[in-house]
């Protein structure tokens, strides 16, 4: 096992001449869970905008939400 350091924040390592990992700093790691999460959200509003719309009355919507005890 091979550890190469390709930036001050990364660090790439090796097996077998291949990269098989890589060690990040912490804040670099957060910031790509963060972009990935906005991908995500992305792609769900993009099929959410394939459906027709749906309107209903304010207070059919409240009553599905809080339903009467």
């Amino acid at each position: 096992m091979k550890v190469l350091s390709k930036s001050k924040n990364r660090e790439i390592i090796y097996r077998n001449g291949k990269p098989t990992a890589v060690i990040l700093d912490i804040a670099d790691y957060l910031n790509l869970m963060e972009r990935l999460d906005d991908i995500q959200d992305v792609k769900l509003l993009k099929k959410i905008r394939q459906k027709p719309l749906r309107f209903r009355k304010l207070s059919d919507f409240l009553n599905e939400c809080n339903p009467p005890v």
